[in-house]
């Protein structure tokens, strides 16, 4: 009887976990990527559409967005379909295709590591610091 219900929840366990949902912007036609807000993050429709899509469009009054959800079939083959208009100028059409929650907004900027902690000097200061600190930690007591 264990087994039986030990094997009845790993299989549901299992077909959860086969169930992937992204999460994507979703929008049309916006200017100045503003649809990458939380009002505008939507959840894909589970093992269809697991891919997020951004296209960007030039147009004589500014750049344009839309964003969206889609399947990676339908995405790869229109990011591919289009590479030849992703000129960047007047008219220009680019779309990109990513798998990875909210992938279709803004570009995360990296953090800039502290130039304190990035000079050797300082991490040998602080390795020789720590030493000195942890040393009497490891001594035997004195008799």
């Amino acid at each position: 009887m264990r087994l039986l219900v030990f094997a009845t929840l790993f299989g549901v366990l299992l077909d959860a976990a086969d169930a992937l949902q992204i999460q994507c912007y979703q929008c049309e036609e916006m200017k100045h990527n503003d649809c990458s807000t939380p009002e505008y993050i939507v959840n894909c429709t589970v093992n269809v559409q697991d891919m997020c899509q951004k296209e960007v469009l030039v147009k004589p009054d500014g750049i344009h967005y839309r964003k969206s959800c889609a399947s990676s079939g339908a995405c790869l083959i229109a990011s591919s379909g289009y590479q030849q208009f992703c000129t960047g100028r007047l008219n220009s059409v680019c779309i990109s295709c990513c798998n990875t929650p909210l992938c279709n907004g803004p570009k995360r900027k990296r953090p800039v590591p502290s130039a304190a902690m990035s000079s050797p000097q300082t991490n040998w200061l602080l390795l020789f610091s720590l030493t000195l600190f942890l040393l009497p930690l490891t001594l035997p007591p004195l008799t």
